[in-house]
């Protein structure tokens, strides 16, 4: 299923000139990956000490989008300068749930959102991750499956940043809400089926 995750190369492509001068300066994937940890944990945490910050709201989607480039970042500098490692891969991967959960899970706070939808949302974006993983296990083949994969996922939260800073009626982002939960539930599902089809 079509999933913002299929522009990835192109995006890659945009951010090789940044890659080769961090590669040129030393840096290691895991700096770049533990920089995207701290810079969404400190944000997320800012978010919930002020829920009803509109400017913190509308930087959200800036913030996010550092964080995607920084996440296909990581994944170039170990691949074309041979620094791949487990150890990578370890933090690569708990550093995306963590993140996901420090950014989302504080929109439980804001005042038209339903709580129980976004922490909902939470819950299953780190099964889809962990589901994703485990077909690592099964398949040797990390599932990326959509229609909400991480990249959805940031889209979609940056677009609910903006419509909660201008004050869209409650009932909007709460079915905004479910929609994304159902494509999260959806997106599990297809990781499943993929992770059982490869041979």
């Amino acid at each position: 299923m079509p999933t913002i995750y299929d522009l990835k190369p192109k995006f890659q492509q945009l951010l090789q000139p940044i890659v080769n001068k961090l590669a040129q300066a030393g840096y290691t994937p895991n700096q770049v990956t533990i920089s995207a940890l701290i810079m969404s944990i400190i944000f997320g945490s800012l978010v919930a000490l002020f829920p009803a910050n509109t400017a913190l709201l509308l930087l959200l989607p800036f913030v996010l989008f550092i964080r995607m480039a920084l996440n296909a970042i990581d994944g170039l500098l170990a691949r074309q300068h041979n620094m791949e490692t487990k150890l990578g891969q370890l933090i690569n991967e708990l550093s995306d749930i963590i993140s996901d959960t420090a950014l989302y899970l504080p929109f439980a706070l804001i005042e038209n959102t339903y709580a129980p939808f976004v922490i909902i949302f939470v819950i299953l974006a780190i099964v889809a991750e962990t589901t994703g993983i485990l077909a690592m296990v099964i398949s040797h083949h990390r599932a990326y499956d959509g229609p909400m994969g991480k990249s959805d996922r940031a889209f979609s939260f940056g677009l609910l940043a903006i419509l909660l800073s201008f004050s869209t009626p409650t009932y909007l982002i709460n079915c905004l809400l479910a929609v994304l939960m159902i494509l999260s539930l959806l997106t599990i599902t297809n990781r499943c089926k993929a992770a059982l089809s490869v041979n």
